[in-house]
C-alpha cells in the first residue's frame, strides 16, 4: 500500500495508522507478517489504536488492538 503522505514504507506510526484506518486485506496482511518477525511493532499498533478505543465504530482499532494484546510475548 502507498501511504499518503509518506514517501517510504516503513512501519512508522504513521504508516501503521494509514494501513489500519485505510488498508485492504492485502495490507493488513503485510502489517501482520511485518509484526510477527518485529514483535516491537505490537507497542506501535497499540499505541495508535489506544485513542480509539473509546469509539465502538472504530472496530479496525479494536480488532488490531485485540490482535497486538494476544501476540504480545509472555511476561
Amino acid at each position: 500500500m502507498i501511504h499518503r503522505h509518506l514517501n517510504h514504507q516503513r512501519f512508522t506510526l504513521a504508516a501503521i495508522d494509514d494501513i489500519i484506518s485505510r488498508g485492504r486485506w492485502q495490507d493488513w496482511t503485510e502489517l501482520r507478517k511485518a509484526v510477527l518477525q518485529e514483535q516491537t511493532l505490537l507497542e506501535k499498533v497499540e499505541r495508535i489504536c489506544r485513542p480509539y478505543l473509546a469509539d465502538p465504530y472504530a472496530q479496525r482499532y479494536h480488532f488490531w488492538m485485540h490482535y497486538a494484546q494476544a501476540h504480545r510475548p509472555a511476561a
